[in-house]
């Protein structure tokens, strides 16, 4: 059987583990780049009277 103090330091292990995972995956998810075709069509200079582009809607 596994003791208390053994389930106390697993618990904690993954438990810590989780939390660090979490930071790297947001940290390489805000500094993602985009694909190229949407960083393009969101940079390109909006012409005098026309209507900008729609939000990009896509989803995760």
């Amino acid at each position: 059987m596994i003791t208390d103090n053994e389930l106390y330091r697993l618990a904690i292990f993954f438990g810590s583990a989780a939390m660090v995972l979490i930071v790297v995956y947001h940290f390489f998810e805000v500094n993602a780049k985009e694909s190229e075709q949407e960083a393009v069509k969101d940079k390109a200079p909006i012409k005098a009277g026309a209507s900008p582009a729609p939000a990009s809607t896509k989803t995760r």
